[in-house]
């Protein structure tokens, strides 16, 4: 998704670039329909379409695609005889447009940017063309006009499991071929982390690399110094409580407590039951789990269904001891809730802070 605003950023500079994209994927390949790059004339690349000998014949043709401003689509087979060979041997086959011609969709670009910073979500139509040359054109559609779409049960179909589609469109040219890459533009999930301390800075860290958009909140200024943060990370300082409650949640938002204290954890907890979260989670021991437990359903604030939907102790079950495995064992049952649905319960204690 960062791809799009660089996208933008070099169009408005008037440096030279290729966009790349992976119009489809078949088998086994290392990245899927939809995965974007930036590639400039000299050959880098900004992003990944699956490294390798993949990547490298990308990066060749991008070469001749600025010097020529002409888009091209190449079909990589990756059917390697060995394990020696250049050639990936997984089996698959790929399909990717190399476009220098992208700056002209600058709008269609800024458009489906700004819509995933407002967390708003759409379908962006990379056409392309192909008969005596290549040529391409990218189009905006919000969510909420998708229905009028050719494609438009396609766009459902990829909004609803965010993977991107690759069909064929209609021409009147015999010698022509018309293809679609109907690209869902989902936000990227909200990760809430109430309690700046040392396992929410660990966290953070992490859940960014791994796609979330990441929020931290403490009531104390030395815990929500930005210093503390990787770029990209939003800190807020206030009562922790009130400050979460006041965020919009969705089915995309996931909620980690880990507060300083069973108090301010019980209060956040209180203010996110009956929100419509994908997950929320609150680290503490088998005692202080227990007891949290008991004082919101004796006070009628949570359910036994309700309670029993938290993930506490928080984290999956891998031994963590350290900060950075505790953040570790939470990251991944926020994947697992994010990826499958579902996640494993930590039965054991996790006192660390």
């Amino acid at each position: 998704m960062n791809i799009l605003p660089r996208i933008v950023e070099l169009t408005d500079s008037g440096r030279p670039f290729c966009a790349g994209v992976v119009l489809s994927a078949e088998g086994s390949t290392p990245r899927e329909a939809g995965v974007r790059a930036i590639l400039h004339p000299n050959g880098r690349i900004e992003g990944t379409l699956g490294g390798g000998a993949v990547e490298a014949a990308t990066q060749r043709q991008a070469i001749e695609a600025c010097r020529s401003q002409r888009a091209s689509i190449l079909d990589v087979e990756l059917r390697g005889e060995a394990a020696g060979d250049d050639m990936p041997i997984c089996g698959g086959r790929m399909r990717i447009l190399v476009d220098p011609t992208a700056a002209k969709d600058r709008a269609a670009y800024g458009q489906a940017a700004t819509a995933l910073q407002e967390r708003r979500r759409g379908i962006l139509l990379t056409t392309t063309r192909t008969g005596a040359g290549t040529y391409t054109a990218v189009c905006w559609v919000p969510e909420s006009d998708s229905s009028a779409l050719p494609e438009a049960q396609v766009a459902r179909e990829c909004l609803a499991d965010g993977k991107a589609r690759l069909v064929s469109g209609s021409t009147s040219e015999p010698a022509e071929t018309v293809e679609v890459l109907v690209e869902p533009m989902v936000p990227e999930p909200l990760l809430l982390i109430a309690g700046g301390g040392h396992v929410g800075q660990a966290l953070a860290r992490q859940a960014l690399l791994l796609g979330f958009e990441v929020m931290v909140f403490d009531d104390r200024p030395e815990f929500t110094d930005p210093d503390l943060f990787p770029q990209g990370v939003r800190t807020h300082c206030g009562d922790i409580a009130t400050s979460v409650a006041a965020v919009p949640v969705g089915e995309d938002t996931y909620i980690v407590i880990v507060t300083r204290g069973h108090q301010h954890d019980a209060e956040t907890l209180k203010a996110c039951l009956h929100r419509p979260a994908a997950y929320i989670g609150m680290m503490g021991s088998r005692r202080k789990v227990a007891l949290v437990r008991e004082s919101l359903i004796e006070a009628g604030s949570a359910t036994e269904e309700e309670w029993d939907a938290v993930h506490a102790p928080i984290g999956l079950d891998i031994g963590a001891e350290t900060v950075p495995e505790i953040a570790t064992s939470i990251a991944a049952q926020l994947v697992a809730v994010r990826r499958k649905g579902r996640a494993d319960r930590e039965p054991r204690d996790m006192r660390s802070r």
